[in-house]
């Protein structure tokens, strides 16, 4: 057993493993002892010690893009009648206390791992469940409560959840840095204004060359600056276009048609983002030939059909 997944996941320093008590997991590789009282299950434990490559932990932010990429699919499959109330709720709930900042010790996988970030959203699959089966009155572990593949996975992949944590992610972090950026601007300017008097000897190739004035420097290091910035704005915008719902390999597989409409505006709702679904022809494709049978069979037609009012 991986001791540093038990003193530093556990915060159980003075115990022993003899001491502590276990709940047995199994997954399709076998069973596992899982300290009971901690909020990851047997997938977790297995990335924790087969990926124990930088020791680090998991920036908070990507936690959170998680917690709300979760918590947008549980009430969009509860609104696509793939999941019931009670445990849409339950996990809605866990969602948001992972929010508040609870449960991030029961995310123990490491930042670099194996297999495109899978151990990741389990991590955050089994804290979720393992929560949820907490507030519907059962034992973390029994997954006939809450499952975190069948429920709280439901509709997605590791390849369309993955990547949309990540932009998120990235997005807030480059908000902050945005902020400090146009900071910084500013500042520049200001000081091109106030050395616009200064004169200093121009170089070129490290050598002297004609005179010009230190507010000059100070205005070119600003125009630099503002281009960065529009740049890094440019950048925003497109990671703010998504590839949830695209499941897989990118063709929506086993998605419903309401969840794939409809998953990319709960998404913005719950997170507080302005985000937007790709634009794909194979999911056009998908709408046609696996829409439900009372929706018109023409493209056009189908697609509108699963289109939510909001859109229109």
């Amino acid at each position: 057993m991986n001791e540093k997944v038990y003193k530093e996941a556990e915060g159980m320093n003075d115990m022993t493993e003899n001491e502590m008590e276990f709940r047995v997991e199994k997954d399709s590789i076998g069973t596992k002892d899982v300290p009971e009282n901690v909020y990851y299950g047997v997938q977790s434990l297995r990335a924790a010690e087969n990926f124990h490559i930088t020791g680090l932990n998991m920036h908070p932010e990507i936690i959170n893009s998680l917690a709300y990429i979760k918590k947008a699919a549980a009430i969009t499959n509860c609104e696509a009648g793939l999941l019931d109330k009670r445990r849409t709720q339950a996990i809605v709930q866990a969602c948001d206390e992972i929010l508040e900042g609870k449960f991030r010790e029961d995310f123990i996988v490491d930042p670099i791992q194996g297999g495109a970030g899978t151990s990741l959203n389990m991590n955050a699959n089994e804290v979720i469940a393992n929560r949820a089966i907490e507030i519907l009155g059962g034992k973390k572990g029994d997954y006939s409560v809450v499952n975190p593949n069948d429920h709280v996975n439901c509709g997605q992949s590791t390849n369309d959840v993955i990547p949309t944590a990540g932009k998120m992610t990235s997005l807030r972090l480059l908000k902050k840095l945005k902020k400090q950026l146009l900071r910084l601007h500013s500042a520049l300017e200001q000081k091109a204004d106030e050395f616009d008097g200064v004169i200093k000897m121009g170089r070129t190739q490290l050598q002297d060359a004609v005179p010009m004035r230190l507010g000059q420097s100070f205005g070119a290091f600003a125009h630099v600056l503002k281009r960065d910035i529009k740049r890094l704005k440019n950048v925003m915008d497109e990671m703010k276009v998504l590839n949830i719902g695209a499941t897989a390999i990118g063709t929506a597989i086993n998605v419903d048609p309401y969840y794939l409409a409809n998953i990319s505006y709960e998404l913005s709702k719950v997170a507080g983002i302005s985000l937007k679904q790709a634009d794909d022809s194979s999911k056009t494709e998908w709408f046609i030939h696996h829409a439900r049978k009372d929706q018109p069979s023409d493209s056009k037609s189908c697609i509108t059909g699963c289109i939510p009012d909001h859109w229109t």
